[in-house]
C-alpha cells in the first residue's frame, strides 16, 4: 500500500507545476494588456499638446475681438421695489334707508356720476302722507297756543283789578307753556319725516363709479339688513397699499423728512410706468410676522390705468446719488478676489482691475472705486481674455457709448428678505469663464 500512495503522489506533483505554470503565463499577459493600454493613454495627450499649444500661441499673438463701452458720469436715482395693491379711496355700499317699493333706478352700470345724483326712487306715498300729518298736527297746536295766549293776557288783567283769581292767571300761564312745547315737538316730527320722504330718492354719497345693480324695479327694499342697490367705488384719485421690509424704513422715513417722495406704478410688463403719484402715509407700527412696513400712495389715476383690487409693481424714489462713475453691468466680472474689469488701454492692451461696486441692476452698475470717467472697460469676450492681452475693439451698437446718456434708475429690491441686486446675483457663464482666465 505504501508503494501505491507514493506513486500516486509522484503523479500529482507534475500536474500542479503545470497548473503554475499556465496561471504564470496568464499573469504576464494580462500585465502587458494593462501596460500597453496605460502607454497608449498617456501617449495620446502628448501628440496633441503639440497642436494645442500651437493654437493657443496664435491666439496669445492675435488681438481679441471685443465689445467695449466708456465709463461715465451721472446722477443715478435710487429706488425701492415693491408690490402693492390698489386700492380705492373710498367704497360705498349704497343702501336704501327707508322700505318700500323700488319705483324706478336713474343710473347704468359703469356710469361715473357726481355726489348727490339720484340712483333709485322709493315709493313716497306713506312718508308723504305721514310728512302731510306732522304738517297739520302742528298747525293744529300752533292755533290752540294763540288762543291759549289772547286767555293769558285775560287773565292777568283780570287779576291786576282783583276782578280775577292769581290762579287762574298762573294756570293759563303754565298752559301757553306746554302748548309752546308741544309745538316744538311737532316741528321735530315734521323734521323726522321730511328725513323718511327725502329718503326715499336714493343719492349717491360721492363721485364715483357704479357697479352692477343688485335689485331690479319692482321689488320692496328694506332699509335695515337689505339687499344692497349698487356699490359704488371712487377710481380718481385711487391708491396702493405696498409693503417694503423693514431695513428700509431709515431711507423711506429720511426721504419723506426731504420733502414728496414720488411712488411709480408699473403695468403688466414690469416695465412700462402706468401712472405717478406720491407717498402719503408710513403706517405707524411693523408688522412682526413678516418683518414689513406698510405704505399708501396716492395717484391721479387720470386714464384709470389703475383698477380697485389689482396687483402691480410699484417702485419709490428715496435718494439720487450725484455724479457717480457708471459702468455697463455686463462689465462687470467676479473672482476669487472679488468684481473687477477689464480696461482697454492705449496700447489696446487690457488691464485687469478691482473695484468696489454700491449700486447694481440687470443693466448699470455704479463703481466708487477702480474706475474713472472715460476709462473704456470691456463688456464681451471674457473667454478669451487674461491680463496684458492684445484687443481690437468691434464696431458695434453701444459700444464706447457717450458720456453724456443718461444714466438708467438703480433699484433695490422692496419684498422681505430681499437684498440688493448686486448682492443677489450670482455669477454669470462669462463671469466663470474670466475667472477661469484669471492669472
Amino acid at each position: 500500500m505504501n508503494k501505491v500512495e507514493r506513486f500516486e503522489v509522484d503523479l500529482k506533483k507534475p500536474a500542479s507545476r503545470g497548473g503554475r505554470l499556465k496561471r504564470r503565463i496568464v499573469t504576464g499577459l494580462v500585465i502587458l494588456v494593462i501596460g500597453g493600454a496605460v502607454a497608449a493613454i498617456v501617449m495620446q495627450p502628448a501628440a496633441h499638446r503639440a497642436p494645442q499649444g500651437g493654437r493657443f500661441q496664435r491666439q496669445a499673438d492675435q488681438p481679441v475681438p471685443t465689445l467695449a463701452a466708456a465709463a461715465r458720469t451721472a446722477d443715478v436715482p435710487v429706488y425701492l421695489d415693491g408690490v402693492g395693491i390698489v386700492k380705492a379711496l373710498n367704497t360705498v355700499t349704497v343702501s336704501s334707508q327707508v322700505d318700500g317699493k323700488l319705483l324706478n333706478i336713474f343710473f347704468k352700470e359703469g356710469q361715473d356720476v357726481e355726489q348727490g345724483f339720484v340712483l333709485a326712487q322709493i315709493d313716497p306715498v306713506i312718508y308723504q302722507a305721514q310728512y302731510d300729518q306732522a304738517v297739520a298736527k302742528k298747525a293744529q297746536d300752533d292755533a290752540t297756543l294763540a288762543n291759549a295766549r289772547v286767555d293769558l293776557v285775560r287773565y292777568i288783567n283780570l287779576a291786576k283789578t282783583n276782578a280775577g283769581p292769581q290762579q287762574q292767571a298762573d294756570t293759563q300761564k303754565a298752559l301757553v307753556a306746554q302748548l309752546e312745547a308741544q309745538l316744538k315737538s311737532d316741528q321735530a316730527n315734521i323734521e323726522n319725516q321730511r328725513a323718511y320722504l327725502a329718503w326715499t330718492k336714493v343719492v349717491a354719497p360721492i363721485s364715483g363709479r357704479t357697479g352692477i345693480r343688485q335689485v331690479d324695479v319692482g321689488n320692496i327694499v328694506q332699509g335695515s339688513n337689505g339687499t344692497p342697490i349698487v356699490v359704488l367705488t371712487q377710481l380718481r384719485p385711487i391708491s396702493i397699499i405696498f409693503t417694503l421690509p423693514q431695513q428700509q424704513l431709515a431711507q423711506v422715513t429720511k426721504a419723506l423728512a426731504a420733502g414728496e417722495v414720488r411712488v411709480d406704478a408699473f403695468g403688466q410688463d414690469h416695465k412700462t410706468i402706468i401712472d405717478n403719484g406720491t407717498l402719503k402715509v408710513v403706517d405707524n407700527q411693523i408688522d412682526q410676522a413678516t418683518g414689513t412696513l406698510k405704505l399708501k400712495a396716492e395717484f391721479t389715476n387720470k386714464d384709470l390705468q389703475l383698477w380697485p383690487g389689482q396687483f402691480v409693481d410699484v417702485r419709490i424714489l428715496v435718494d439720487t446719488l450725484q455724479q457717480v462713475v457708471v459702468v455697463p453691468t455686463a462689465a462687470v466680472q467676479r473672482g476669487p478676489n472679488g468684481p473687477f474689469v477689464f480696461v482697454v488701454g492705449d496700447d489696446n492692451k487690457v488691464a485687469m482691475r478691482p473695484v468696489t461696486v454700491s449700486q447694481q441692476d440687470e443693466d448699470q452698475s455704479v463703481i466708487t472705486s477702480g474706475v474713472n470717467s472715460g476709462d473704456r472697460v470691456i463688456t464681451t469676450g471674457f473667454n478669451q481674455l487674461a491680463d496684458g492681452s492684445r484687443v481690437v475693439i468691434s464696431d458695434a451698437p453701444g459700444a464706447d457709448a457717450p458720456a453724456d446718456r443718461p444714466a438708467r434708475p438703480h433699484r433695490q429690491p422692496g419684498n422681505a428678505g430681499a437684498q440688493s441686486d448686486q448682492q443677489r446675483s450670482g455669477p454669470r457663464r462669462s463671469e466663470r469663464e474670466a475667472t477661469s482666465q484669471k492669472p
